[in-house]
């Protein structure tokens, strides 16, 4: 029995004033049940989402005008729910929902998507994806490997090149790896065990961790780039880079420690203004080890492209290869799991202090260190192409908190040194914290410093009697 709410007023009306969107769709009560798949389908093998079904959209004079018009009973949308259910053998994919809304006709369908680990096919026989607020059909073998590829049902660490194998059978990194963790075996027996070989040829999975230079057989695709911009906006240009990218090369495991330590030597140059003036900025070892780590173990391999660490002024950006594997999403991530290259993940698990000890457990333990830190939590954003993790220097303390505590120890502060220690972006928004303190009685404006960029606030006098 699927569920029914009754909403009011004002909840039907922020349905009808939503935006379509990557993760949002408004259809018609109309839409063919075999129809109303696509979107299902593209949702479930994108990001997830969700639908509304029963909102009818017009244009008028180059405005869209929405109305709530849903199926007259729920028994209505039974030939929409059948086929939805149809899609997948669990029906596990979906959860549904009836609304009611006062002074309007009918129940709007609401769906919520999940996105799926294996691909979803509409009714139709065909795969869409999710692009902006579109769908997109899927067609041809070397697209649906792609989508396998994202997906993580099929990863690139299994292909194979047509290289020497001793490459990986006679290197120096496997030598030094069997005489500290399999002393008593061979290489090419042990590599041949753990299928890095096939066909006589090595696989990407044994380039990656036991080649010297994987770089030289997966050029553009096997390193990571470091970049250093002296800039706290949005995005860093040539101008604000301190140097030229750095280029860190070699097989994985030594990739990350190198990464880890020159972003760990680079974030130690960095000053910023505190409560007591300049102050070092630290972020914790254990926040950029794994979330470094997840990025070089988790990235798609089949994408021409390296891992990039972007240090700015106020935070640390963490681009990865590919989208996020499996049903895993922005907002389970730090509790569901999801390899898309399990081989590399196990294997280099067996590496001397590895750099993923606690498998499943590295992005929960850098979101826990930036707590203990007060530091607020690391965001997380997919585009099409790649996962970003953006590690801020933002106290976690609130806006307020961290004016008043400057003025402990500072005469007076203004609206850009406010927004310096806040993370906050707007002027306006900060300016509304100014005004919300003055209110309380706790800052004042300073005399002769009202107006304009010299504008400054400080602790309110006490008033003479």
């Amino acid at each position: 029995m699927i569920e029914q709410i009754r909403i009011d007023d004002a909840e039907s009306k922020r349905i009808l004033d939503l935006e379509e969107s990557h993760y949002l769709d408004l259809k018609s009560a109309d839409i063919a049940p075999a129809k109303l798949t696509e979107a299902v389908s593209a949702f479930a093998n994108t990001a997830g989402g969700e639908l509304f079904i029963g909102i009818d959209e017009a244009d008028h004079n180059g405005r869209k005008i929405r109305h709530w018009r849903g199926f007259s009973d729920v028994e209505e949308a039974n030939n929409h729910i059948q086929v939805i259910e149809a899609m997948s053998p669990l029906g596990t994919h979906y959860r549904a929902t009836f609304l009611a809304a006062d002074g309007r006709s009918g129940y709007v369908l609401q769906l919520i998507i999940f996105k799926t680990k294996d691909i979803l096919y509409a009714s139709d026989g065909v795969a869409y994806v999710r692009r902006g607020a579109q769908k997109q059909s899927v067609k041809g073998e070397e697209a649906l490997h792609r989508l396998r590829l994202d997906k993580g049902i099929v990863s690139f660490e299994d292909e194979t090149l047509n290289l020497d194998p001793k490459l990986i059978t006679n290197s120096v990194a496997i030598i030094e790896f069997m005489l500290n963790v399999v002393p008593t075996g061979e290489p090419d027996t042990w590599i041949a065990k753990q299928n890095l070989v096939a066909e006589g040829k090595p696989t990407v999975a044994g380039l990656l961790l036991f080649a010297d230079e994987p770089q030289a057989a997966l050029p553009k695709r096997s390193a990571i780039k470091l970049f250093r911009y002296k800039t706290k906006e949005a995005e860093g240009n040539r101008e604000s880079l301190a140097f030229d990218p750095l280029t860190i090369e070699g097989p994985l495991d030594q990739q990350i420690r190198e990464a880890v330590a020159r972003t760990k030597k680079l974030v130690e140059g960095i000053n910023r203004l505190g409560p007591n003036g300049l102050e070092s900025v630290t972020y914790p070892h254990e926040t950029l080890h794994e979330i470094i780590t997840n990025a070089v173990l988790h990235r798609d391999y089949s994408i021409a492209a390296d891992v990039q660490v972007r240090i700015y002024d106020n935070r640390i950006e963490v681009e990865s290869p590919g989208r996020l594997p499996g049903h895993v999403t922005k907002e389970n991530i730090l509790d569901e799991q999801s390899a898309r290259n399990p081989k590399i993940v196990r294997l280099i698990n067996k590496f001397p202090d590895a750099p993923n000890k606690d498998v499943g457990e590295g992005l929960n333990t850098a979101f826990e260190a930036m707590k203990k830190l007060r530091l607020k939590e690391p965001v997380i954003e997919e585009s099409e192409h790649s996962v970003t993790i953006n590690i801020r220097h933002t106290p976690l303390a609130s806006a307020h908190d961290t004016v008043i505590a400057y003025l402990e120890n500072n005469d007076e502060i203004t609206n850009m040194i406010a927004r310096d220690l806040t993370g906050i972006r707007s002027e306006n928004s900060m300016k509304s914290v100014f005004l919300s303190l003055k209110d309380r009685g706790l800052i004042e404006p300073v005399p002769g410093k009202t107006i304009g960029g010299k504008a400054a606030w400080r602790k309110t006098k006490p008033k003479k009697r």
